[in-house]
């Protein structure tokens, strides 16, 4: 903090999270279940109040400093710092006072790789900002502040799993959240003898038209056609596999298997659930193998590269893999037995580079607590 001069009150510390999704990938806008954990990285900031009306930060990763003004006019050019003019502005509009205050922030969470960076930045500021200036906002009502932030400051349409794991990140445990009611349940998540890794694909395909938008719209004319026989559907979550049969003669080939895809995954993910309170990984990890021949044959959301990696993990014993995200490149998260864990990361980075002319990187992440402050 010696980069802005003396502050006028302490120097705070705090850190959240980025996150991983277990499996769940696709159902939140269908109403259904994620099962996020928040990771042992993220982004940490330093933080005082300087008793102006200008909020100084500068980003260590980006070698960056940018000050900027409290009011709507005030939005600042570099996109990192944009996360932050959203925090505030999104605390103003819930007619709470943020005070200026300076700030350093850095990082140890890979960017681009699927972790959620940009939630953790989100979520590290909330907190921070509740905590120091006595705000006394739940921690739900900070998750949203961060959703909302990316809607109106950065242009992202999200669903909240991101911020919401961030927040609500707990060691040893995993979160079902209910996209739906917004009601959650901690499931244990204590992987004795695995580990889980991370694959990074190093590719992101860029495919034409918006390929997100039109997997929405083929669920949503599929609702609206089993809601002509069954009223009380409201979203794919309400439907069963016999309800989509039903209907199949009514449907195109490509929204017939996006909803199998969808309602399969939401009964996946409540199995996960039950057998991690078993600490059945074996059960785990094949739902895993499950998901990802969905998301690549049914979703079509997967490309060469990740089924490659996919293919190779079962080669190499892996438990379980899939592609983690939206798709189309990325990463894949592993389930991998300890002693199985060297040899498939050797093959990996022998056999993917041979295929496809570029390394890969390897992240080995543990489930860790959401935003906290840092004791001095």
């Amino acid at each position: 903090m010696e980069r802005f001069g003396t502050s006028s009150g302490e120097i705070s510390f705090y850190f959240a999270p980025g996150r991983i999704n277990l499996i769940g990938e696709h159902t939140d806008y269908n109403g259904g279940f994620v099962l996020p954990g928040s990771i042992d990285k993220g982004i940490a900031i330093a933080i005082a109040p300087n008793g102006t009306d200008q909020i100084s930060v500068f980003s260590k990763d980006f070698d960056e400093h940018c000050q900027f003004g409290r009011n709507e006019a005030d939005l600042p050019s570099p996109v990192w710092a944009k996360y932050i003019f959203g925090v505030v502005r999104e605390l103003q509009k819930r007619g709470k006072t943020i005070p200026g205050f300076n700030s350093y922030v850095t990082g140890n969470i890979p960017l681009g790789a699927g972790l959620s960076s940009s939630a953790a930045l989100e979520s590290v500021y909330a907190f921070a900002l509740n905590d120091l200036f006595g705000l006394e906002m739940d921690k739900l009502e900070l998750a949203k502040i961060g959703q909302a932030t990316e809607h109106h400051y950065v242009g992202v349409k999200c669903g909240i799993m991101d911020q919401f794991a961030s927040i609500f990140g707990k060691a040893g445990y995993l979160m079902c959240l209910d996209c739906r009611s917004l009601e959650y349940e901690y499931i244990p998540f204590h992987p004795a003898g695995y580990k889980l890794v991370l694959v990074d694909s190093v590719v992101k395909h860029e495919l034409t038209g918006s390929p997100y938008n039109r997997r929405r719209e083929s669920c949503e004319r599929v609702v609206a056609a089993i809601r002509k026989r069954h009223p009380e559907v409201e979203f794919l979550r309400d439907a069963s596999a016999e309800m989509l049969l039903e209907i199949k003669p009514d449907l195109t080939d490509e929204d017939f298997r996006r909803a199998d895809y969808v309602i399969g995954e939401i009964q996946r993910l409540l199995h996960v659930c039950e057998a991690l309170k078993r600490d059945d990984f074996e059960t785990v990890g094949r739902n895993m193998y499950e998901t990802h021949q969905g998301l690549s044959k049914l979703y079509e959301v997967s490309c060469d590269e990740l089924d490659y990696l996919i293919d190779l993990a079962k080669a190499c014993g892996v438990s379980g893999a899939r592609v983690m995200g939206g798709g189309f490149g990325g990463c894949t998260l592993n389930l991998v037995k300890e002693n199985r864990y060297d040899n498939f990361i050797q093959e990996v980075k022998k056999q993917y580079p041979a295929k496809f002319g570029v390394a890969p990187q390897i992240y080995e992440v543990i489930i860790g607590d959401g935003a906290r402050k840092i004791p001095e």
